[in-house]
């Protein structure tokens, strides 16, 4: 007990009584006022924000003297002393760079843009506000270095610096401190579920690793989302937006999207919020017919699996299929059956509920806060993962409790989700297609038909149409009741051999804390922290192998940070900044990631950074516990205790049964990673016919990924023009990728014989494993952004950014990196906040190049793409509104950022938003 006291003294002692109350207001050199600035007690992160009119009330916990400073993003940063209680204080602030914005996500600690140790986007309230996108959420795709890739109208995923699909585990994204991934997908799924945007006080990006300070899953970077607390903005605040979205396969549909926020201040002591948002729309309809493996297929072909087209995954080799009888006469082709489009499996609805509130209570009327914060949110969307999602009613509800001053924090929360009514639109298609005739049944007719009218003289060409067509005899066509009844059971059943419908309940719980020693320390800046992270995977089966039960596992992390400011002389400053983190997953050895970073100040107008940096990321939850079926290959994932729970019975082909094997014979995922083949080599020998092409693949068991990060930055002013230029190299170890195998059912891999048999009667299954890649994987890359005003106040930007991938792909054909990034994209933008008065206007122009996506649903071409957003706003003071009409994509050049996602079309709308 002796040595407790002294710390408990230790963590408490910030809790002082005394406080100092400072009012006043920001305006800017015109006297008008500035909403949302920033107002932090100087070397502190205690603070506030003015309200709709400017004004401001700041409580801190210690007597004058002490210094404040206010800061908005535009304008250059004031600092005032405070030398006694009550008092008044005026800013005005003239209007600067966003180099004098105030950021806490690159150090967890205030400092502005300009001293940042690290690469750091940023979108504040004038940002939101004047963004050309349709939302802020939407406008982070103009932000110089990231890629937001569309999967559908409501479910967007944001990246940097490549190797993303939209399961993007490599990126995370945190909710005033909560992470919003879901557990069940183990990613966060845009901002479905998130933040109204009644409620956004700022956006925070860091590209790039950032596992020393946040963690395994903050591997390609982290998104900070911060609302705004309830003693700090007060009011109804309300927003409606109402438009069109405009696509040639969908036509025409109506779009709304409304958001209220509620905060009130009972007292010094208490004050609560609560938000809203809907958003109702027409999802982009996903109508490619392109076949995924040929593009220069059609339906006309043999063996034809078109992009948006469901059911015709299911393919077999005729000859093999065919009895002796025929066997002769029946060619050596692969055959698959007819499937249903995408526009018959969804009704492409998009919408997001969404609600969170918050209660804040200030027990000594100073920065000391306990806060409990929900979050709910249901919604339908689009997902393509391995397959092509309806995400329809999901669920996920938050909940938060937290601790915190200026020096500390400590909070835990609970992420849950239920699936609602989702389903597998792949699977929706090949099983109304059974419902109707049995695959067996449909190749067995194919294959009798074919072999009568070969017998009776047709051409081969006429015996495969007549096969068709007696095989597609009884086909439920869409729109007939049988159809519908067939539809119905599918979506409600999770079985994937008779169904389509995937459950899940899965939740995580976290915890995680920090303390700031700088109020007891001169020296330096010092923080330490930690996290702790409980997963219960809760799929019934039907996405993980917990068909007997929910999957439990944990991790931890502690971490530590240093931070040194040094004044050189009159013309330099030095900042130094040292970190390092411990984590440790309950199934891998702990690893540590430490930064180095300096940031070097000329003349306060120019900075040099450069830092060094680790990162690893532990395998997902998918990666790990995996098992599902997923048509062409079934993913099983490589946690040791996996593998043998996922069972599964195969039958036997006629020509193995021959050969003496059982006419079924069942197997674990284990055979996945002890028996296999590499898919590249069993294509070759299906060409070939030459077993020397067979190569042996049985992948290593999946263990962490580690990256090591060099980058180096430059900001700074020149005559009226702001830069910001960074460059990376990042060197990769163990890079976890997905790799196709190919198990045979009877015999070894390597046994040089009746293994060889089993791929020659295709009596194999393809899996898709977890592993890491041996190979050498390392990327590059480097934005440079320019601002500037002309004419007087017109604002212009634009923004370079390049990113290149190094692997040898040619030598690991079996290996996906999911770089899916373009080599070059321009971003631009153009408006004046104050053409004339309270009116405004934003243009944005975004440029990609062409760039190759691949994924487990498909790889192709992404072509290059032009995009074109602009609004016009009017604000009218005495209504504290503000009126906007935009339109995305004003072009109209169609486009998709994702290889078998539907066409991006355009959006137009208006929008009144009142006390914001």
């Amino acid at each position: 007990m002796k040595t407790i006291y002294p710390i408990l003294l230790l963590l408490f002692c910030g809790l002082a009584h005394s406080q100092t109350t400072i009012t006043g207001s920001v305006v800017d050199d015109n006297q008008q006022p500035i909403p949302g600035a920033n107002i932090i007690v100087v070397g502190t992160s205690s603070g506030t924000v003015t309200d709709f009119d400017g004004n401001f009330t700041l409580t801190y916990s210690q007597n004058p003297p002490f210094a404040i400073q206010a800061s908005s993003v535009g304008f250059e940063t004031v600092t005032k002393d405070i030398t006694s209680n009550n008092q008044t204080i005026d800013f005005v602030l003239i209007e600067g760079t966003a180099l004098d914005a105030v950021v806490i996500s690159a150090s967890r600690t205030p400092e502005r843009i300009f001293e940042s140790p690290v690469t750091v986007e940023r979108l504040g309230l004038k940002e939101i506000k004047n963004t050309a996108s349709a939302d802020f959420y939407d406008g982070l795709e103009n932000l110089k270095g990231v890629d937001v890739n569309t999967n559908s109208l409501t479910f967007k995923s944001v990246n940097t610096r490549g190797f993303a699909t939209f399961a993007n585990n490599r990126f995370m994204q945190l909710v005033d401190g909560m992470d919003n991934s879901t557990p069940a997908l183990n990613f966060p799924i845009g901002n479905l579920v998130g933040m109204t945007e009644t409620d956004v006080l700022s956006v925070e990006l860091l590209p790039g690793a950032s596992s020393a300070l946040y963690g395994a899953n903050a591997f390609n970077g982290i998104l900070f989302m911060r609302s705004k607390n309830p003693f700090d903005y007060e009011g109804i605040s309300a927003s409606i937006k109402r438009g069109i979205t405009s696509q040639e396969a969908a036509g025409d549909n109506a779009y709304t999207d409304l958001s209220l926020r509620i905060a009130h201040k009972f007292s010094d002591k208490f004050a609560a919020k609560i938000n809203f948002g809907y958003l109702k729309g027409t999802d982009w309809a996903a109508v490619s017919e392109v076949d995924k493996i040929d593009p220069n297929r059609t339906r006309a072909n043999l063996d034809y699996d078109g992009i948006n087209i469901y059911g015709d995954e299911v393919s077999a080799n005729i000859r093999t299929e065919a009895p002796e009888s025929v066997k002769g006469i029946i060619p050596d082709v692969d055959v698959s059956r007819t499937g249903y489009n995408e526009k018959y499996l969804t009704n492409y609805n998009a919408e997001s509920i969404k609600a969170d509130w918050g209660l804040y209570y200030r027990p000594f009327e100073d920065d000391f806060e306990i806060a409990y914060v929900g979050k709910v949110g249901t919604g339908s969307t689009i997902y393509q993962g391995t397959n092509r999602y309806n995400i329809a009613n999901f669920f996920q509800q938050q909940h938060k409790l937290e601790i915190r001053n200026d020096n500390f924090f400590l909070r835990g929360y609970v992420v849950a989700d239920k699936a609602g009514d989702s389903y597998d639109m792949v699977f929706t298609g090949i099983n109304i297609n059974r419902a109707w005739k049995s695959d067996e049944d449909w190749f067995r007719e194919y294959i009798e038909t074919y072999a009568g009218a070969t017998l009776g003289g047709a051409t081969e060409e006429e015996a495969h149409a007549a096969a068709r067509t007696q095989a597609e005899s009884g086909r439920f066509e869409p729109g007939t009741p049988e159809y519908q009844a067939a539809f119905d059971r599918s979506i409600n059943d999770p079985d994937l051999s008779t169904g389509s419908k995937f459950q899940d309940a899965s939740k995580y719980y976290h915890s995680d804390a920090n303390y700031n020693f700088s109020h007891l320390i001169d020296f330096a800046e010092i923080q330490v922290g930690g996290s702790y992270r409980r997963y219960s995977l809760n799929s019934s089966g039907t996405i993980y192998t917990d068909l007997d039960g929910p999957i439990n596992y944990s991790e931890f992390g502690l971490y530590t940070q240093i931070q040194k400011s040094l004044e050189l002389n009159e013309s330099l400053d030095l900042k130094l900044t040292g970190s390092v983190r411990f984590d440790k997953s309950e199934f891998f050895d702990g690893f540590f990631s430490p930064r180095l970073s300096a940031g070097l100040t000329i003349n306060r107008d120019h900075n040099i950074r450069a830092s060094v940096q680790t990162g690893f990321r532990n395998p997902t939850t998918q990666d790990l516990f995996i098992g599902l079926d997923a048509g062409r290959a079934i993913l099983i994932g490589a946690a040791p205790s996996n593998l043998d729970r996922y069972v599964r019975t195969f039958d036997i082909s006629n020509e193995g049964q021959a050969i003496g094997q059982p006419g079924s014979v069942t197997q674990t995922g284990r055979v996945a990673y002890e028996n296999s083949y590499k898919a590249s080599s069993v294509q070759a020998f299906g060409e070939s016919k030459n077993p020397g092409d067979l190569e042996v693949a049985n992948p290593d068991l999946i263990k962490p990924e580690q990256v090591s990060s060099i980058e180096v930055g430059y900001r700074g002013k020149f005559s009226g023009i702001i830069v910001d230029l960074s460059a990376y190299y990042n060197s990769y170890k163990d890079f976890i990728s997905q790799e196709v195998v190919i198990s045979p059912f009877y015999g070894t891999a390597g046994d040089g014989g009746l293994s060889i048999a089993a791929i020659a009667n295709d009596d194999y299954q393809a899996w898709s494993t977890y592993t890491n890649s041996p190979a050498d994987v390392n990327s590059y890359g480097a934005s440079i952004g320019l601002s500037t005003k002309i004419f007087g106040n017109f604002d212009l930007g634009g923004s370079y950014t390049y990113a290149k991938l190094d692997f040898d792909r040619q030598r690991f054909p079996d290996f996906t990196t999911n770089f899916n990034t373009p080599e070059h994209k321009f971003k631009a933008s153009f408006g004046n906040t104050d053409l004339f008065k309270n009116f405004g206007f934003n243009v944005a122009y975004r440029f990609s190049d062409d760039y190759f996506w691949e994924a487990t649903f498909g790889n192709g071409l992404v072509p290059e793409f032009h995009v074109v957003d602009a609004q016009i706003n009017l604000r009218v003071p005495s209504f504290k509104s503000s009126f906007k009409a935009g339109a995305t994509n004003l072009l109209g050049e169609e486009y998709f950022t994702a290889f078998g996602t539907g066409n991006i079309g355009s959006m137009f709308y208006l929008s009144w938003t009142i006390n914001n």
